[in-house]
């Protein structure tokens, strides 16, 4: 009789884009300076001496304005995927420049606060919006260049169904800022 051997294949090792891994530890460490305010503010109200105010009615439309951000970064991605390179330059257009409307609609919005005599010195209740929400539009600010790098790579057909990587870091990084502000704009609504 022959004897049976068993032979195990080789398991392919786990492996990433270097870029994308270095994207998601980035998230990972955003979500935990988020994390880390937003447990600062929820002890810093629990001791008192809290002003209670409205937010800006502004942070209503710029919170529509990220949200409808989102599905055009998404379309561009789907587009890219089918190699329709136009379509593709149209909703990445249309992204950045609801990135900038956003960030304008925030400034406007703090704007709204110091009419509402909310400072950023002062009670720290002011304080923590003005941080959380600056803090955001910086990420912001750098997710617009990233979508205008990515914009232009467009033009440059360097973005394609074979060559995804770009626009795909780019929906990652612009869908997490997104879902990072509605998590922000919910808990300011919610912890006045």
């Amino acid at each position: 009789m022959s004897e049976l051997k068993i032979v195990e294949e080789a398991k392919k090792p786990l492996s990433m884009n270097p870029k994308k891994f270095a994207l998601w530890l980035f998230i990972v460490s955003v979500c935990m300076i988020f994390a880390s305010l937003t447990s600062a503010y929820i002890v810093r109200q629990a001791e008192g001496n809290w002003q209670i105010f409205e937010l800006p009615p502004l942070f209503w439309i710029t919170s529509g304005i990220i949200l409808l951000s989102s599905f055009t970064m998404h379309w561009a991605y789907m587009a890219a995927k089918r190699d329709n390179l136009e379509m593709v330059k149209v909703a990445m257009s249309i992204t950045t420049l609801l990135g900038i409307a956003f960030l304008v609609g925030q400034v406007m919005g703090w704007g709204q606060l110091v009419e509402s005599n909310v400072y950023f010195v002062g009670n720290p209740s002011g304080s923590f919006v003005y941080v959380l929400s600056g803090l955001h539009g910086l990420h912001i600010a750098g997710g617009v260049v990233i979508l205008g790098i990515t914009l232009v790579a467009t033009y440059r057909f360097q973005v394609h169904s074979k060559n995804l990587n770009l626009i795909e870091m780019c929906a990652t990084f612009w869908h997490f800022l997104d879902a990072l502000w509605l998590y922000l704009f919910v808990f300011l609504l919610l912890n006045r």
